[in-house]
């Protein structure tokens, strides 16, 4: 072999020997990658049977002979000669080569028959660097919230490996679900616990050294959330107006580690009114009878004046009175000796009282109609009767146009008697102009039609809302033209004080539909439209793993294409989610608020569905039994459980005259572009949020006020009328113009209307600027029906007004979630409830008795078709529950039957080890 002593160390070396006969060399050990640590040189080592000769080769030279420290052996199985050769490689050898690639090493070996090459190693410099490339930074993070602290260790060779610590303590992931470190050297904190609060620290370490990083300080932080409302304490005043007031506290849960405490008002005060209680009186006595043949009259006094109500006393006294009519001159003569003289007797007492009731009555007459025309006299001014409604109780006066006069301007026509035989509707509201104009108003100005509101002038001269009994005739007037008829002139209208007009809120501009989107997979989760009471619940396993879907839900404001039949009414809001073409594996439940006083004997509700044509195709009737889907119908909500994304509706079939539409009442406030001039705008509307959420937002645009907080009216189908009016305004700080105080709107236009809701508006007037508060009140009611009155007390100036909150559960930070955040039943309590009520028992279905302890009484067949009917029953409960989360009717439920002995503890937050469960009512779950 060529010799390696001298200074040629580029000599090649002879790959093989042609003639020799054997086998190559077989390496049994080749060099490892290796690193110099500080001035430490490494040892490269190679191993080859059979091998004659082994050398190393670095950066494509040969290394010195003398460099090499060769071992010899026989292999005692084959005979063959094995050699292990070393070499050292220093610091110095490392530093000195500029190559473009990392300092490498490869040993060949000869034997008779040729050579073989080992892998090639690469020797490299270790080092680690002082400075993080990035220190981990403190947080402030809400409990439940996701914590993430970035780390990026220095710059090393080999890198560095990241180890994180946490109060000088090593965090070990594997033995913490909650907490993953392998994301690219970060900590990652799922769901935030009070006890992950705490110092954490960084460490990278390699082969040379250890590095530590800044400390980071996490704060988990609780914010503070209100308890519930206490009951409404009871009105201070005994009799008359006074207060009440309810009260919470930040207790649920209280502020910690910093969190911010509750908002809103600790203390809520109303104005209240007890009745007070009235003693009874006695009327006039009547006057006295006819004498009688006994010689006797009577006279009768009734308990009326007033009569006792509200706890009075009852009349002391009697009834009923009888004296002798002849001041004891009577004498009684049997009849069979006197006939005729007794006869005669009877019939002379007879003519005087009927001569004396006679010219009674005449005087009474006489009276009354001199006091007829003093009152009209007095009353010239205005040409009208008025009575103040608000010394009424009952909350209604209607008023009564007097006979014309001619040259009263305050009449629609002064020239022309009113035609006693005909009434007449015309379209439009009554719009009376505003006295400081000082201007004529001209028949384009008078009437401006509105669709559905008629302004009716019957016989009687009384001015209302409502469709007329008699024949009617609907005059096709253009808007801002007065509508003509029989050649009837118009004259103008005089007005002190500001007008009144009722408007359906579809005047107001619309909207676009409300749509929350989120991206949903195997987890499922939860989408809300906030404010609106509707939500979706997609359940665990509803979609198939490794698929995600973009799942949409919206509530339609526009006109809805959903007309209802007859009297039947739309209950809630057209509510779509999507996409239509997907199918779930379980059904998902589908949360649709609703307006009507469940009970299934003065209502039949029914589900109904549009098809892509557009056409509306009934699904089912709630009381239906079905097993195609399912409807649970709560107070305020009906829970549908489906298979189907699509457009769906409730619809509400009235079967007695007692069923009832439950519509909120609702006042706002502000002032008009008339300094002087204030607005009431009241609006009844269904009881549903979504339809409060829309009059919140169109007062908003308009500047409008929350005077009160809203109150709820019971609405009967019973074609009674509704009828709103403002009372007890202070009369000289105050003015509403006369008949203006009092409206009234058709059943059929509070029935059968659409979803928008109705809106019934009053203008009122100071005197004088000064005037800056308002105290009246306002009576909603429905004739031979429920009342509500608002006691309205504000300032009507903004800086002044106490604030109303609009939604006492405001949702919109939440409009989607998703996994296992959207569910208030820990997933691992799911399944083990599943697996246990799955299995039937000797006595039925275990989940029977599930569903019954839940109020799940109707169409169990239903569930009995499901893969799994516990787990669909668990998603009704949690589309039920979404707000409270109550998991206390859970466990109370599951006690209840009897599978469960044992206590649970937190089971919101920790999960259990024992193959058995329970639930503990005395934590507060």
């Amino acid at each position: 072999f060529p010799s390696l002593s001298g200074n040629d160390n580029s000599e090649a070396l002879p790959e093989s020997i042609p003639s020799a006969p054997g086998t190559l060399p077989h390496f049994m050990e080749e060099p490892d990658d290796a690193y110099i640590i500080k001035s430490n040189p490494i040892v490269l080592r190679c191993k080859a049977m059979p091998a004659m000769q082994i050398f190393f080769k670095c950066n494509g030279e040969w290394v010195h002979q003398n460099e090499h420290v060769s071992e010899e052996s026989m292999d005692e199985t084959t005979g063959l000669k094995v050699r292990e050769v070393f070499i050292n490689v220093t610091r110095q050898q490392v530093e000195d080569f500029h190559g473009p690639e990392d300092y490498w090493c490869q040993c060949v070996a000869w034997s008779h028959l040729g050579t073989s090459k080992s892998r090639k190693a690469s020797v490299r410099i270790a080092y680690l660097r002082k400075n993080f490339e990035q220190d981990p930074q403190g947080k402030e993070v809400p409990i439940e919230g996701m914590i993430v602290l970035h780390c990026r260790p220095p710059e090393g060779v080999p890198a560095a490996e990241v180890e994180w610590l946490k109060n000088e303590e090593p965090i070990d992931s594997n033995l913490d679900e909650n907490i993953d470190t392998r994301a690219d050297h970060n900590l990652i904190i799922r769901q935030a616990r009070l006890s992950d609060s705490g110092n954490y620290t960084c460490m990278a370490a390699n082969i040379v050294a250890k590095r530590r990083s800044m400390s980071a300080t996490v704060v988990v932080y609780v914010n503070g959330g209100w308890s519930s409302w206490t009951e409404w304490s009871n009105c201070n005043a005994r009799c008359g107006r006074g207060w009440q007031k309810r009260s919470r506290t930040c207790t649920n849960p209280a502020p910690l580690n910093g969190g911010a405490f509750c908002e809103g008002m600790s203390v809520q005060k109303i104005t209240c009114t007890s009745l007070c209680p009235v003693d009874g009186n006695w009327e006039v006595w009547s006057e006295w009878s006819v004498c009688s043949p006994e010689c006797e009259h009577l006279r009768v006094r009734e308990c009326i004046a007033p009569p006792p109500r509200n706890g009075g006393k009852y009349c002391e006294g009697l009834s009923q009175e009888s004296e002798n009519c002849t001041e004891g001159l009577c004498i009684q003569v049997s009849l069979t000796w006197h006939p005729l003289l007794l006869l005669s007797d009877i019939e002379t007492a007879s003519d005087i009282a009927l001569y004396s009731g006679l010219g009674a009555a005449v005087v009474a007459v006489a009276v009354l109609v001199v006091g007829v025309t003093l009152y009209r006299r007095s009353q010239s001014e205005y040409g009208v009767d008025v009575i103040d409604s608000s010394a009424l109780t009952g909350g209604f006066q209607t008023f009564n146009f007097k006979t014309v006069r001619q040259g009263n301007s305050l009449l629609l026509n002064s020239s022309m008697q009113p035609d006693l035989t005909v009434s007449r509707t015309y379209s439009g509201p009554i719009c009376l102009q505003d006295p400081m104009d000082k201007e004529l108003m001209t028949e384009s100005s008078l009437f401006n039609p509105l669709s559905d509101i008629k302004v009716k002038v019957q016989s009687s001269f009384m001015v209302s809302l409502g469709v007329t009994e008699r024949a009617e005739y609907h005059a096709k007037a253009h808007s801002g033209t007065f509508p003509h008829g029989n050649n009837r002139a118009f004259g103008t209208i005089q007005a002190r004080n500001k007008a009144t007009y009722i408007q359906n809120l579809s005047s107001i501009s619309t909207r676009s539909e409300l749509k929350t989107t989120a991206i949903f997979g195997h987890l499922g989760g939860r989408l809300v439209v906030p404010n609106t009471g509707v939500s979706l619940l997609i359940p665990h396993g509803a979609i198939p793993e490794e698929s995600s879907w973009e799942i949409y839900l919206a509530i339609t404001q526009n006109e809805s294409s959903l007309q209802p039949e007859g009297t039947n009414v739309l209950l809630g809001p057209e509510v779509t989610c999507g996409p239509s073409d997907l199918s779930v594996s379980t059904p998902f439940a589908l949360t649709i608020p609703h307006c009507a006083e469940v009970n299934s004997e003065h209502w039949n509700i029914h589900l109904k569905k549009r098809t892509q044509q557009g056409k509306w195709e009934e699904v089912m009737s709630v009381e239906e039994e079905t097993t195609s889907c399912y409807c649970l119908l709560d107070p305020y909500a009906c829970h549908i459980l489906l298979n189907s994304f699509g457009t769906y509706a409730l619809i509400g079939e009235p079967i007695s005259d007692c069923a009832v539409r439950q519509l909120k009442v609702a006042v706002f406030g502000c002032l008009s572009c008339n300094s002087l001039d204030y607005n009431l705008r009241v609006y009844c509307m269904d009881n549903t949020p979504c339809a409060f959420q829309e009059v919140v937002s169109d007062e908003r645009l308009q500047g409008g006020q929350l005077l009160e907080e809203p109150t709820l009216l019971h609405f009967k189908g019973n074609t009674f009328s509704l009828q709103i009016s403002v009372l007890d305004i202070p009369p000289f700080l105050w003015r509403i113009k006369p008949f203006t105080a009092c409206q009234e709107v058709p059943f059929s236009r509070v029935w059968c209307s659409s979803p928008k809701p109705l809106h019934c508006a009053f203008s009122l007037e100071r005197y004088t600027p000064a005037t800056t508060q308002l105290s009246c009140k306002v009576c909603v009611r429905q004739v031979k029906g429920h009342e509500q009155i608002l006691q309205i007390q504000t300032s009507i100036l903004e800086n002044e007004r106490e604030t109303i909150a609009f939604f006492a559960h405001d949702d919109s930070n939440f409009p989607a979630q998703m996994g296992p955040k959207a569910f208030k039943i820990p997933y691992s309590i799911r399944q083990r409830i599943c697996a246990t009520f799955d299995t039937p028992n000797a006595k039925g279905k275990d989940w029977q008795m599930l569903a019954q302890k839940n109020s799940i009484n109707r169409n169990l067949s239903y569930f009995a078709t499901q893969s799994s009917p516990s787990a669909v029953i668990l998603d009704l409960w949690e589309a039920r529950h979404q707000r409270d989360g109550d998991l206390d009717s859970l466990a109370c439920a599951l006690e209840e039957i009897g599978r469960t002995h044992s206590k649970i503890s937190d089971i919101a937050e920790t999960e259990i080890e024992e193959p058995d469960f329970s639930y503990s009512r005395q934590n507060g779950l």
